[in-house]
């Protein structure tokens, strides 16, 4: 979610550090990069009935008591949930278990968990930003393009965004501007990202689109091939060092066809993170192992069988690994990019990224 790290205490349970909470499957964006799988054409995603505040409370002080000490607020839209001030109030009230390393030293502390707030930002209001500054919680502002944002959103809104990542920075809110890049709004990529940060936008969360939710239906009008996803990299990280910032790319890529070592401003992950270091809970109260995924597995209610859930001990022990990429020198440091886009296009979970895939297919 950050720079700095911050882990769960082992102890309590085998949950990550950090829960994505998604409140709602509402949006009032059209997002053709969407990867939400409630939006997926096919609708074999079932829309049950959403938590309401009274569950969600429930549910974060049982996370909260588990060892979960970061807590993402997503959606669909987040802030079109009903009580949604009401349920950031009380995750800002509860107190999680921390552990750190100092001096060689594991140090224990209880504090309150970390805040994050995701959103597209039309929906946004100053009693927001007020909410952000009282309880310390990161904002991200959804920032897919500039002239390209009415065709990736669906709204005309990107003047707004820049005009909400100013007062932020005004009111001393951190921030970060998350820019999916796809092959519709990449030759604008450095103006998108420049303008952020003159704006005042604290730091970059980048992801390359991905096949999944709504973004199915156009996977070939979006998707990047090889050249381009360096060239949204080197882009990055041009401007990052221009702009003393740093960034990161939010879902991992395959590592053969990227140089990492080239990137000291934006980090780049080539080892999938799901059920590692976060899970997320659907606005049903579903859990999953990332927002791409679209297999449910237990309940809320019954989150002490997840562990023993054979899809959630598929992505513990990492037992996924594409068989073309057997006998890769690179696979100790990579899981053959990102598995879930992975398991969507290729109907299995140890299908190639559809980078790799896309590269086979026009041998």
């Amino acid at each position: 979610m950050e720079n700095e790290k911050i882990l769960s205490m082992l102890a309590p349970s085998f949950l990550p550090s950090t829960a994505v909470l998604e409140m709602t499957y509402k949006c009032n964006h059209t997002c053709i990069f969407c990867s939400c799988p409630w939006f997926n054409p096919s609708n074999d995603f079932k829309v049950y009935d959403e938590m309401n505040v009274d569950q969600w409370k429930k549910c974060i002080l049982k996370l909260c008591e588990m060892g979960v000490c970061n807590f993402a607020f997503t959606g669909g839209e987040p802030l079109l949930k009903d009580g949604i001030t009401e349920i950031i109030e009380f995750a800002a009230s509860c107190t999680s278990q921390y552990i750190e390393s100092k001096d060689n030293q594991l140090i224990t502390r209880h504090a309150p968990p970390g805040l994050y707030l995701l959103s597209n930002g039309l929906a946004m209001k100053d009693e927001i930003l007020d909410l952000c500054k009282k309880y310390k919680i990161h904002l991200s502002l959804s920032l897919p393009g500039l002239t390209g944002f009415k065709k990736h959103t669906g709204v005309d809104n990107a003047e707004r965004i820049l005009d909400w990542f100013g007062k932020a920075r005004e009111k001393g809110v951190s921030t970060t501007a998350g820019i999916t890049v796809t092959r519709l709004n990449i030759d604008e990529l450095y103006e998108n990202i420049s303008a952020a940060f003159i704006a005042g936008a604290g730091n970059l969360l980048m992801n390359r689109f991905l096949p999944g939710g709504r973004g199915l239906q156009y996977t070939d009008e979006l998707s990047l091939d090889i050249p381009q996803i360096n060239k949204m990299l080197d882009t990055a990280e041009e401007i990052l060092e221009y702009a003393n910032r740093y960034g990161s790319v939010g879902t991992e890529l395959p590592k053969c066809i990227i140089n990492t070592e080239k990137y000291k401003r934006l980090s780049v992950g080539t080892r999938c993170s799901a059920a590692i270091d976060f899970f997320v809970i659907d606005p049903s109260g579903y859990i999953r192992v990332c927002n791409h995924s679209p297999v449910r597995l237990n309940h809320i209610d019954e989150i002490e069988q997840v562990k023993s859930h054979p899809y959630w001990k598929t992505f513990i022990v990492k037992d996924y690994l594409p068989g073309s990429c057997s006998g890769c020198h690179l696979i100790t440091d990579c899981d053959g990019g990102c598995r879930e886009a992975a398991h969507i296009v290729g109907k299995t979970v140890d299908a190639p990224d559809p980078i790799l895939n896309h590269i086979q297919n026009r041998r």
